[in-house]
């Protein structure tokens, strides 16, 4: 394999919604290239970049992954992202990586939700992003009416650089608005486009959009604008030139069309992609975190040969065969293969053994990479993703992408004792692959908990541990961690005094009990005067008031949010020990919240969902019959943001139900905020149901 230097590279990110065509552009790009025999399919599972089984069974990716095309003397890296809601984090996870992104918009559909949401993200990184509109061989495509979902939803500075020629099955070609020539193809061909003149009927139409896109491009340079308005156009040799620096800016947006299928094209995506989008090596420098020296720099790095090696892991696959595979982008330096690295985000040193890039799943083997470039190593012993690696000598880390919390929990369990043993192992090791998945255990419930994006992500991840890890797990809905506290005050005694032969028990102690604020928990103020109760045993009446609390009183749940004032009391010189002291503080609080009012708290979550305008009317009366407080709303290019404060317990289903309300175009995300009081009417019910578990439970445990 040729090696490139950073000028004569390109990353590009696919990205956009689910189905719009960008696994079939990828094979598209890849076929016509040369860099695989033939036509990849995502419906017959041929696709280079969807090879994980859970993408071929359910023919959708659900994981980043990378491929590589030689397109004349520049090689164009190429990471193929999922687009369905569940699984979108991964094209955020890849955005520092790459110098630019293809925005995939189905022709048929225009904008939708995940189109905005990868846009707003692109935003975030300063990623210069190219539109594809592809599958335009599709009944009911239309270029038109894309073009305008486009500027409704992203601005004016959404231009089209080139216009398709027919449409639908009619699809035949594609005229170039800044060259001014057209390309036609044969539908399901080799990808490569004739050059040839623009139709007739379309010279008029093309000549409009040329003077358009010259007058924008124009528009951002004063030298420009003063050729622009002396000749009423620009020459090709400024044009090119311009339309590169404003895409690289941010300041121009360009639209092209395609058919990833009738493998239509493919070809000019490339080409835009070696003219257009930014080499590495444009970039001024990349920053780093602030240094952990005090004084608050942040190292930076040029994306040159010339600086100290530095690079970052933005992906980690657990390979069955391979072990632990580590994807990376070389931001400086020239990485060689066996040369031995400091990993500063764990400080420990790795050797890079077996160096490669990645086709897919295949590994191509090289023994240098040059700065901008992105590869893969297997069997790094502590590296993950978000790490840095580099030159010992000149430590940098590069920030870490940060993603949302998870949106949804299950309890899981394991079908048997080996499944078990195999559960923990397994979780782990897709954790490695996965960063918005979690696993832990609830210290109030014991319930070991699963949590992701959406119920398809925790099933997917359900049937990889099945499929790689041969562990069977049941899902259940999580127990919803409720918490007890109280509404007035209480001024109790509890005397412990118990007397056997010999050495007795004895413990006494006063308590005034009172509530605190949401949130404060528990609060505990020695106000002994005069040795009522020795200095050695008040923490003894304060552990058996805190176990008490733990224990629950109305329903087994922690008490909490409540101040103990320990103000009296009374001691034995013989009898009186910790024990006894224990035993009297659970007394006086067990006496304490019969007249202090105990109640329920449940815990409230923010939630923010995000849905096409015309369901927004029943998702606001849905969330109302869930006892959800809505907080505000917001409207973002046909979409509506409707963000609201609704009970755990109402949200457990939430995903399904969602996809159901609005046909799988809306979506949501939520965290905790806070607790609050259940209704009274809710209580008895959460109380009954609750003693009933807790006397099966006691029953199984005689």
């Amino acid at each position: 394999m040729k090696v490139y230097s950073g000028e004569n590279i390109r990353n590009v990110a696919i990205v956009g919604h689910g189905k719009a065509g960008k696994t079939t552009l990828v094979s598209a790009m890849l076929y016509t290239s040369g860099a695989a025999p033939r036509l990849g399919r995502v419906d017959d599972g041929s696709a280079i970049t969807d090879y994980d089984e859970e993408e071929i069974a359910r023919q959708m990716s659900v994981s980043a992954s990378t491929a590589f095309a030689e397109w004349g003397k520049t090689k164009i890296n190429i990471i193929d992202t999922p687009g369905f809601n569940m699984f979108v984090h991964e094209a955020k996870m890849v955005l520092p990586v790459v110098d630019a992104a293809i925005v995939v918009v189905d022709g048929v559909a225009g904008v939708e939700v995940v189109t905005q949401k990868v846009w707003k993200d692109c935003e975030e990184y300063k990623t210069p992003r190219l539109i594809v509109v592809s599958r335009m061989d599709r009944d009911r495509a239309n270029a038109e009416r894309v073009l305008e979902s486009l500027t409704s939803a992203f601005g004016r500075e959404v231009i089209p650089i080139e216009l398709p020629i027919g449409a639908e099955k009619n699809l035949s070609g594609v005229i170039d608005l800044v060259r001014m020539k057209a390309y036609t193809y044969e539908l399901g061909g080799n990808g490569k486009g004739k050059e040839t003149e623009i139709p007739a009927n379309l010279k008029d139409q093309a000549q409009a959009a040329h003077e358009k896109l010259v007058e924008l491009v124009a528009e951002g340079d004063d030298k420009l604008m003063e050729k622009f308005f002396e000749s009423g156009t620009l020459a090709e040799e400024d044009l090119v030139p311009a339309l590169h620096n404003a895409i690289r800016d941010d300041k121009i947006f360009p639209v092209i069309f395609a058919s990833g299928l009738g493998n239509i094209g493919a070809d000019r995506v490339m080409d835009f992609v070696v003219d257009y989008t930014p080499a590495p090596s444009e970039h001024e420098w990349v920053t780093g975190e602030p240094s952990a020296s005090g004084n608050g720099d942040a190292p930076k790095r040029h994306e040159t040969d010339a600086e100290p090696v530095s690079l970052y892991v933005f992906k980690t696959v657990n390979d069955v065969f391979a072990g632990r595979i580590s994807y990376f982008k070389v931001f400086s330096g020239v990485v060689k293969n066996e040369s031995t690295v400091q990993n500063f985000s764990r400080n420990s040193a790795e050797k890079l053994s077996h160096i490669s890039i990645m086709q897919g799943k295949t590994a191509v083997p090289v023994n240098e990479l040059h700065a901008g470039d992105i590869g893969a190593v297997a069997k790094l012993k502590d590296t993950l993703t978000g790490d840095t690696l580099g030159d010992k000598s000149a430590p940098i880390q590069y920030p870490r992408v940060k993603l949302p919390e998870p949106a949804i929990t299950f309890a899981i369990e394991p079908k048997s004792r080996a499944d078990e043993d195999k559960l923990g192992p397994g979780i782990h090791k897709l954790m490695e692959e996965d960063a918005m998945l979690r696993f832990f255990r609830d210290p109030q419930t014991k319930e070991f908990l699963i949590a992701g994006t959406g119920q398809q992500h925790i099933e997917v991840t359900v049937s990889k541990l099945k499929k790689r890890y041969h562990t069977e797990v049941v899902l259940k809905a999580p127990k919803v961690p409720y918490r007890e506290t109280i509404r007035a005050k209480a001024d109790v005694q509890g005397r412990h005094k118990k007397q056997t032969g010999g050495h007795g028990q004895y413990g006494d102690c006063k308590i005034k009990m009172e509530p605190l604020p949401r949130g404060a928990n528990f609060e505990f103020v020695n106000d002994i005067f005069g040795g009522a109760i020795p200095k050695n045993f008040i923490p003894a009446v304060e552990k058996g008031i805190k176990d008490a609390a733990a224990r629950g009183y109305l329903a087994g749940y922690p008490v909490v949010d409540f101040r103990v004032i320990l103000y009296d009391g009374s001691y034995h010189d013989v009898d009186s020990n910790d024990l006894s002291f224990q035993l009297a503080g659970r007394i006086a609080f067990k006496k304490a919240m019969e007249v202090a009012k105990p109640t329920l708290l449940e815990p409230i979550m923010n939630v923010e969902i995000t849905v096409p305008d015309d369901f927004a009317g029943s998702i606001m009366g849905d969330l109302n019959s869930r006892r959800g407080r809505i907080q505000g709303m917001d409207n973002k290019a046909g979409n509506t943001v409707i963000k609201a404060e609704v009970p755990m317990a109402e949200m457990l289903s939430y995903g399904v139900d969602l996809t159901s309300m609005t046909q799988g175009r809306g979506s949501f995300n939520m965290e905790m905020h806070h607790y609050d009081t259940v209704p009274s009417q809710l209580q008895e019910k959460i109380i009954e149901k609750s003693k009933a578990e807790r006397g099966e439970v006691k029953e199984e445990e005689e």
